[in-house]
């Protein structure tokens, strides 16, 4: 019998350790638009996706085996892996990396950062724990944080138009954050059945190897192309594939299992300010006062869907009933 812990299904808040890892979590994906930009200067999509699942996937069998884990052989939890690694990793990083073809990494972020609307309203709609309920808190909440995002850009912002040739691009990064939605709330069914992060990252891993290496050698042939890559187009893929894939989803797993998709999908809020963060730490760009504001916007609406402050406000107030 597995012991109960503090969080339950009906917790919305998140622990200090759940804030800590979407921290984290929000740093390893915030550098895979860059690493995406830096591998599709010399390689087509389906090769740029293959090589971040394929070099992720081994990573992660190569962990299990150090450390005596046995992977699942149940027909039935092997065809759900599968199909998660479909719409967590196929269609989303393919959408995604194709889009990056056509528009640039910030609003491709600004797009990306989209996810909590989606996933708010497939898990209202698909899942019967009241923590995941549609909430006016909740709305408010992720409406602040994708205002921040676009404060943060900037200009840039007003590339979101739906018009020109970069239309496919934009309606690409959409579809994938609709595709990440989809897959934090079935996500959660792995958590249920007591299967380990690690477990459901390797085997999502290896499910989209799977599915895309016969697609990747039809259309993109990549044997001719790998022969005369650059060491920063390699030293991309590896990165991209050991520290915004593999380490990246065991994280966004534990957090999924403990915190909800409501509160692992707030991860994609925080993608772009930690973009912003380690340009100005790693690459001497300056801290503009839309950063700023940008930032204050991203904390409040992250405070609004945590609940916290806000019922301690109500407590405070004379003649309100607590909570």
């Amino acid at each position: 019998m597995k012991r109960q812990t503090s969080q339950t299904p009906h917790q919305n808040t998140m622990n200090l350790v759940e804030w800590s890892m979407l921290i984290v979590l929000s740093i390893l994906w915030g550098g895979s638009f860059f690493f995406n930009g830096v591998a599709l200067q010399e390689l087509p999509v389906f090769t740029v996706v293959f090589g971040r699942v394929c070099i992720a996937a081994i990573a992660l069998q190569i962990f299990l085996k150090i450390r005596g884990i046995s992977f699942p052989v149940a027909p039935k939890i092997l065809g759900a892996l599968l199909f998660m690694g479909f719409i967590n990793n196929v269609v989303p990083f393919s959408l995604i990396v194709a889009g990056q073809t056509q528009i640039g990494s910030g609003l491709a972020s600004v797009l990306n950062a989209t996810t909590p609307l989606f996933t708010a309203v497939i898990a209202h709609l698909f899942t019967t724990e009241p923590s995941e309920k549609l909430t006016r808190r909740k709305i408010a909440g992720v409406l602040f944080g994708i205002i921040g995002v676009g404060v943060m850009i900037g200009p840039d912002i007003s590339a979101i138009g739906f018009s020109g040739s970069d239309v496919l691009g934009q309606l690409a990064v959409l579809a994938a954050a609709a595709s990440y939605g989809v897959a934090l709330v079935f996500g959660r069914r792995f958590a249920k059945a007591g299967i380990s992060p690690m477990i459901i990252a390797t085997g999502q891993m290896t499910g989209a190897t799977l599915l895309l290496a016969p697609l990747v050698f039809i259309v993109d042939n990549p044997i001719d192309i790998i022969t005369s890559l650059s060491i920063s187009t390699i030293a991309a893929i590896f990165a991209l594939a050991l520290f915004s894939t593999a380490l990246a989803y065991i994280l966004y797993f534990k957090i999924l299992s403990s915190a909800g998709a409501m509160n692992a999908s707030l991860v994609t809020l925080l993608v772009p300010v930690s973009a912003i963060i380690l340009g100005i730490l790693f690459l001497g760009e300056a801290l503009a006062f839309k950063t700023l504001a940008g930032m204050g916007f991203v904390g409040v609406g992250l405070l609004v869907i945590d609940g916290r402050v806000l019922n301690l406000l109500k407590q405070k107030q004379p003649g309100k009933i607590p909570g």
